[in-house]
Order: C-alpha cells, then structure tokens, then sequence
C-alpha cells in the first residue's frame, strides 16, 4: 500500500509524424505493473452536435483561455493522497530516503526548437464546477485522425463529474489559435481514474470534432504511442506550464532518465523537471528526435510530490494494457 503523501497535479501537450506507427508495444518491463483489469474503459460524450462544437468553440473567448486555471488546483484542492486520505496542504509526510542517483540532463525551460513537437503539442481547455481550467494534450496518430493523449484528471475529477467545454488548442502560442479549436465528441478514461482517482491510471484519450471538415491529424500531424515499453529510459516531457517561473504563453519542455517512483510507492516513473501546474497531460516521449520533433509517446504529466527528496520529480503512469485498451477504443471510435 502506498503512504500518504500528498500530491500536486499539472498539465502538458505532444505530437509525431503523419504515416508514423500507431501504436508499439514491447516485451513486458521487469518493475511490477499495476493490476490491469477487464472493463477498465469508461467513454463519455460530450460535443456530439455541430450547434454543441460551437458553442464549446464560442465559449472559449481569448479573456476566458488566459484566465483558465492550471488543472492542479482541481485535484490539489481536495489534496489527495494515493490511498484516498485528505492530507494537510503544505504538511508533505517526511520520508527517510537517498536521493535518487539519476538526475535528468536539462531540469526545464521553455522551448527554443521547432519540428512537429510545437504543432501536435497544445493546450486543453475545460469546464469543471464552474471554474475554467487548463491543462496540456497531444495528437495522436490514429485511424480516425482525431485523437487526443492528456492526464485522466484533466477531463474528470477522479472521482466525479466529467468536464464541460472540454477543447483542444494545438500549436498555441501566446494566445493564438494557428490551427483552431477542437472540441472534443467524446471523453475517455480509465474507471481506475475515474472511480477511485489511481494515479497510476492518470491518462485519458479525447476524441476530437473535425474543423472545417478537416480532422485533427490532417492539419496539425500526430505523434505515434507505445505501450509496455520497457523502463528507466531516456525521455522527453514537453507541456505549458501556468506557474510560476512559467506563464503559460509558450511551450516548455524537461529531459533525462526516468526514475521508480520510491516515495509513494505508485507504478509511476519520475522525471527530475520544474514544469508547474498547467502543464498537467502534457507528452512524454522516448527515441525523440530533437532535429523532428518527433517520438514514440510513453506517459504523461501527472503528479508532483508537495515534499521530500522527488519534490522536484514530475511523475507519469506507465502506460500498459488498460492504456492500450484506452487506445484502441479511442482510435475506432
């Protein structure tokens, strides 16, 4: 059983090549995985009419993006441990462990490159109990074309309601919409997320409406995924984050060895990166190709720790069977 430890979530966006592989698999990793259970997919509508696309479309003024609230406010409100427990914000149980020796290469800032990364990564506009929040989400390559990877908590409380105005702005940039607003059909994440909020399956697929006829992948690319890949690799975390020292204008991104998560005790791996909240659902990538902007996506942003030796340590859920089953329902839908 995991400790109580507290946990505050973030945000983030991802992509690849037109014409790239789906989807990739690989022999199971050594490191225990959570329990993957049968009817572990749970599907929501959403904007299923062209008058409900643009409505959603309508609703997301340029004043109400740029007020939009990092999506860890949600969950860190309530700040909830791994076990269910509410835990006093800013009181982190104190955990007697060695720092972990992996250390990532580039701790985070925001992205001077180019190549696809900055047209499939975007920003995830939603509705939830009133208040407007933001997170981060890539495209996917799929057979519809219109899918969307983000964090389970940034279409659904974990438990609870379901978002409204759920919309994808891919290649935002200080405002700008180069390539539109893509609501979203449908919503779908995992019952372990949505029932019992598991960090472990802290990841989601939407299913985007098309833009003037045109579906997501089409105009903007997308970026291939991987599933029971193995673990302790070499990766890319890219995503917007709100807080400070970011603002949510631009794209930001970390890179390094991932590491177990020790603290916790989650099937997650951790990235040593200074993204903050907003970049919550933004890609992770393995094989990424800096001169492309190209990667296999592997994960998500998640969770940061509010104490400890990983504070500094963004988490992500492994994604396996229940993932690739998430896929596979998004994909033909």
């Amino acid at each position: 059983m995991r400790s109580n430890l507290s946990r505050n979530l973030l945000a983030g966006l991802a992509a690849l090549a037109l014409g790239g592989s789906a989807a990739l698999t690989s022999a199971a990793p050594a490191v225990a995985q959570p329990s993957d259970t049968t009817g572990s997919v749970a599907v929501h509508d959403a904007a299923t009419t062209r008058a409900a696309h643009d409505k959603v479309v309508d609703y997301w003024t340029p004043k109400r993006m740029r007020n939009a609230v990092p999506a860890d406010v949600l969950v860190a409100g309530k700040d909830k441990s791994s076990a269910g427990d509410a835990v006093a914000v800013g009181k982190p149980t104190v955990v007697r462990q060695a720092a972990p020796t992996a250390v990532a290469d580039f701790t985070g800032g925001y992205y001077s490159g180019g190549g696809e990364v900055r047209d499939t990564t975007g920003k995830v506009f939603f509705t939830l109990g009133g208040t407007n929040y933001v997170c981060s989400g890539s495209a996917v390559t799929s057979g519809n074309k219109d899918v969307v990877l983000t964090a389970g908590h940034c279409l659904n409380e974990g438990p609870g309601a379901y978002a409204t105005n759920w919309a994808f702005v891919p290649g935002y940039d200080d405002g700008a919409r180069p390539y539109g607003t893509f609501t979203a059909r449908q919503l779908i994440t995992t019952t372990q997320w949505r029932d019992s909020g598991d960090f472990d399956y802290d990841f989601a697929f939407a299913i985007v409406n098309t833009v003037n006829g045109a579906h997501l992948t089409d105009v903007v690319g997308g970026q291939s995924i991987g599933f029971n890949q193995s673990r302790g690799q070499y990766m890319y975390s890219f995503g917007y984050p709100a807080a400070s020292p970011y603002d949510g204008s631009d794209i930001a991104w970390c890179h390094g060895t991932v590491v177990q998560d020790t603290y916790g005790g989650s099937a997650d791996q951790g990235l040593n990166c200074n993204m903050t909240g907003g970049s919550s659902g933004g890609p992770w990538f393995t094989s990424y190709n800096e001169s492309t902007g190209l990667g296999t996506l592997n994960s998500v942003n998640s969770f940061k720790y509010n104490g400890g030796r990983l504070r500094s340590y963004m988490f992500g859920p492994y994604l396996g069977t229940v993932a690739q089953s998430l896929y596979s329902t998004a994909a033909s839908s």
